[in-house]
């Protein structure tokens, strides 16, 4: 799980580059700026999803062992 949520973050950091640098001028003038916040928003809510993702993982390990121990 942890490799999904290292994916998302690095999908929505590389848009946001992208915008940012290539098609900031097209987005103001359109007015669609808000892509630039839809991805930093993005790329923000992935830490606690990769936290949540290392978390749930540790305890898949966990319980693995201890399914291991008992059989």
């Amino acid at each position: 799980m942890v490799p999904i949520a290292v994916a998302g973050l690095i999908v929505w950091a590389v848009v946001g580059l992208v915008l940012l640098l290539f098609f900031r001028d097209w987005l103001t003038a359109h007015g669609h700026e808000n892509w630039l916040w839809t991805c930093l928003a993005g790329f923000l809510w992935g830490f606690p999803g990769l936290a949540t993702m290392m978390r749930h993982d540790a305890n898949r390990r966990r319980r693995l062992a201890a399914t291991a121990r008992q059989g």
